[in-house]
């Protein structure tokens, strides 16, 4: 970007909620703001939430401050108290207490089952401790928020072009500005330790604000980024995964998927987190299928290949012909098991086939150490 460019489009004017670049997790709102009326439709929000005790009213303390849960950007989420007073309803618009100064969010939930949702997370910051929300935002609070908003683009820009040019191997992927203005958080991902000391000196002097620089992991890169999966959907890191999980080569060995990196791996490099989906279900029904045993007939023994876990059945071939395989129900492969174990060796496996395939190779060269590499 050239100097000229980022400094047109660094200009500020007075953008509205009307403005595309106030999307902050949400694609869907007012026209206009309306001090104590909700922001936002929080229907294509991904940190979503439906309070179903809205209605339920549970004995409070007088002493006992209110716990409300903020949103601000789409994966960044944090608790604040707030007095009985203020009324808080979920999707105003807030100004809470920050490290310095003051940020702007957006009420998500509120009442008991904020506190719930507080338990849940985990949430270890004592009561007295824990920030405040200072009052709904003003006017003048929301257009100077709108404002910082627009400049995290132009910001983004003018930051790659600096490390780049201070010769530092990292990868800036998103910015967030407070709502005040006055500070910015850089995320990036990095291969290894990064020396940023001269690049904060620079964005300091540059944006005037204060830096913080934040390093997130290649899941959580695909989860800002976006962009539309092997399935045709959206990543489902980016539209409403908020806690990642690990997703190791076993997921991909018990669900029989072949080890090929450049179908089970996402955007971000690693394994598919939709591995995880249907681990479960298919751990407990194998737990139908005995051990997959060499079994031994007079005409020689044979090895297991695979399972087919919806048909019930398992697939074995000779020793001598591992070409062609062969499937069998899991109550033969248990009948057949049980005579071996009484040292009774059946004809041949072709009795008990209820089906033939020419098998072929399909890992395409590629074996569980590749996948190891994208495994968590």
């Amino acid at each position: 970007m050239s100097e000229e460019q980022y400094k047109r489009n660094s200009i500020e004017s007075k953008p509205s909620l009307k403005d595309p670049v106030f999307n902050r997790g949400c694609c869907k709102f007012r026209k206009e703001y309306v001090a104590g009326q909700p922001v936002l439709n929080h229907s294509a929000s991904k940190l979503n939430e439906f309070n179903w005790m809205k209605d339920y009213e549970g004995e409070t303390s007088e002493k006992q401050p209110l716990i409300a849960e903020v949103r601000f950007k789409n994966d960044h989420k944090d608790f604040f108290t707030y007095p009985e007073e203020l009324d808080l309803h979920e999707g105003e618009l807030v100004a809470v207490e920050a490290a310095i100064g003051h940020d702007i969010g957006i009420v998500t939930l509120t009442g008991d089952l904020a506190v719930r949702q507080m338990k849940r997370k985990r949430f270890r910051t004592p009561l007295e401790e824990m920030k405040k929300v200072y009052r709904r935002a003003r006017t003048n609070d929301v257009e100077k928020w709108l404002s910082a908003i627009a400049l995290e683009d132009s910001t983004l820009y003018r930051t790659r072009t600096i490390a780049e040019n201070l010769g530092l191997e990292m990868k800036l992927n998103d910015i967030e500005y407070q709502g005040d203005k006055t500070k910015a958080i850089f995320y990036y991902t990095a291969d290894g330790r990064v020396d940023f000391r001269e690049l904060i000196k620079k964005l300091a002097e540059e944006f005037h604000v204060r830096v913080e620089m934040r390093q997130i992991g290649v899941r959580q890169e695909s989860a800002k980024l976006g962009g539309i999966g092997s399935c045709g959907r959206e990543l489902c890191c980016a539209s409403w995964i908020s806690d990642f999980q690990s997703v190791t080569t076993n997921v991909a060995r018990v669900q029989q998927l072949s080890p090929n990196p450049q179908k089970l791996a996402g955007q971000c490099g690693k394994l598919k987190c939709c591995l995880n989906y249907e681990y479960d279900a298919y751990v407990d029904a194998l737990k139908a299928f005995p051990d997959p045993i060499s079994l031994k007939f007079k005409n020689g023994d044979a090895i297991h290949q695979k399972n087919d876990v919806f048909k019930g059945i398992m697939w074995y071939s000779y020793v001598t012909d591992k070409s062609n395989i062969m499937a069998i129900p899991v109550d033969k492969v248990k009948e057949i098991i049980a005579k071996n174990k009484k040292g009774e060796l059946p004809e041949k496996l072709e009795d008990y086939a209820i089906t033939k395939e020419q098998h072929t190779n399909t890992n395409e060269g590629y074996s569980e150490k590749d996948l190891n590499k994208m495994s968590d």
